[in-house]
């Protein structure tokens, strides 16, 4: 990366950067209406898909832990988990760290609805075909996660 003495980048680095940000904008509106339209088929929300990826993914948390790692309100966070566990895709279970705050967990049926949507989605990511490489998506990923990594942890509440 082309950095001034001072570590920042150069103003073409940075405009390159804005590239990325008016990209990443309309992919993620775009991939939200399709995961929307996709997981209408399951009745989901998005967000309960959100919550049903994240604890597949990492196992049982706390409706906080889940908040901070997706920059989502816990109040939101809670909702989808109040949708999704009136579903029966996930459920409470006692958190021996925290005895107020039950960590949540998915059920048999939680993880059938996920697998169903994420294999979906997967299908779509196929049509990249070998139009990406791994390379590319590397860099993709490095460049990415720095870009959410300098853009802070705010607390969102």
């Amino acid at each position: 990366m082309s950095e001034t003495p001072h570590g920042l980048a150069s103003e073409e680095l940075t405009d390159r950067l804005a590239e990325v940000f008016d990209l990443v904008g309309p992919l993620y509106r775009r991939t939200h209406r399709r995961v929307e339209q996709d997981v209408a088929v399951q009745g989901l929300l998005v967000g309960v898909r959100a919550v049903l990826s994240m604890l597949r993914e990492h196992g049982p948390m706390t409706v906080p832990q889940m908040g901070r790692a997706q920059a989502l309100s816990r109040q939101f966070v809670q909702r989808m988990v109040n949708d999704a566990a009136a579903r029966d895709l996930v459920e409470s279970i006692p958190n021996p760290a925290h005895k107020r705050s039950s960590l949540i967990r998915l059920t048999e049926q939680g993880r059938a609805a996920i697998t169903t949507v994420t294999d979906r989605e997967r299908a779509v990511l196929r049509q990249v075909g070998g139009d990406v490489t791994d390379s590319e998506v590397d860099a993709c990923l490095r460049v990415l996660s720095r870009l959410l990594e300098i853009m802070g942890t705010d607390e969102v509440d």
